[in-house]
C-alpha cells in the first residue's frame, strides 16, 4: 500500500494528482498545518522539515514533491508521464519540474505575508509588491511557452504539467489572470482532465485562502 501524507491544497496535491493519473491507489493521511500535527515526532521521522508531502512507497519513505514525482515516473515509466535520460524532451522536462519550486517559493512567501502573519502590522508592503511581480514574471514564462502548445512539453501532458499546473491554482489569489490568456486556457484543459478531477475530489477542503484575491497593497 502506498501512503501519502497530505495537506489539502498544498504541494502534496502534486503527488496525489500523479498517483491518480497513474491509477495507483493510496492511503491518504491528512494533516492540518495549524494544529501542530506536522511537528509530531512520528511525522518528523518521515519528513524532517515537518512539511508535506511525504510518501511511503516501495519500502521507502520519500519527501520533497519534485523528488517523489521524478521517482514515481522513473519507477513506473509505462504511464508515460516522465521523460527518461536520452529522450529528446528530457532537459526541458527537468527544467519545468524544478522551475515549479521557483514559482512555489514565491507563492509561499506571499502566503506567509498575507495568510500566516495574522497581524497586518507585521506585513511588508514592499515585499508584497516585489513578490507579486516575481510571481507574475514566472507566469509570463509559462504564458510564452504555452502560446503555441497545449502542454508544457511538445510531446504532450507530463509530470511537468502536474508540478507547474498545481501552482496556477494558488497564483490567481495574488496575480490577476486577465493578461494571461494562454494560462487561462491551460488551466481549463487541466480542470477538464479526469485524473485531475478525481484527485481534487480526494484532496480535501482548502483552508488557506479566505478571500478570492489578495492585492499587494492590502493592509
Amino acid at each position: 500500500m502506498i501512503t501519502l501524507h497530505h495537506v489539502p491544497f498544498s504541494r502534496s496535491f502534486r503527488v496525489l494528482w500523479l498517483l491518480t493519473e497513474m491509477g495507483q491507489d493510496c492511503e491518504i493521511r491528512s494533516y492540518d498545518i495549524a494544529d501542530g500535527s506536522l511537528r509530531d515526532p512520528a511525522f518528523l521521522a518521515k519528513s524532517p522539515a515537518g512539511r508535506v508531502p511525504a510518501l511511503e512507497v516501495d519500502g521507502k519513505v520519500l519527501f520533497e514533491s519534485g523528488a517523489i514525482v521524478e521517482y514515481l515516473c522513473e519507477t513506473r515509466p509505462e504511464h508515460g508521464f516522465g521523460r527518461a535520460p536520452g529522450e529528446a524532451e528530457r532537459a526541458e522536462y527537468l527544467m519545468w519540474v524544478h522551475f515549479a519550486e521557483t514559482m512555489a517559493h514565491v507563492i509561499a512567501n506571499l502566503n506567509l505575508q498575507h495568510i500566516f502573519l495574522r497581524d497586518p502590522a507585521m506585513r511588508s508592503p514592499t515585499v508584497l509588491k516585489i513578490e507579486a511581480r516575481r510571481l507574475a514574471g514566472t507566469m509570463q514564462v509559462m504564458e510564452q511557452a504555452l502560446a503555441d502548445r497545449d502542454w508544457l512539453l511538445p510531446g504532450g501532458f507530463s509530470a511537468a504539467d502536474m508540478m507547474m499546473g498545481f501552482n496556477l491554482f494558488s497564483a490567481p489569489y495574488y496575480v490577476k489572470m486577465e493578461p494571461f490568456p494562454a494560462l487561462r486556457a491551460y488551466m481549463a484543459r487541466v480542470e477538464a482532465r479526469e485524473g485531475y478531477q478525481a484527485a481534487r475530489a480526494l484532496d480535501g477542503e482548502q483552508r488557506f485562502y479566505a478571500k478570492p484575491f489578495y492585492p499587494f497593497d492590502a493592509t
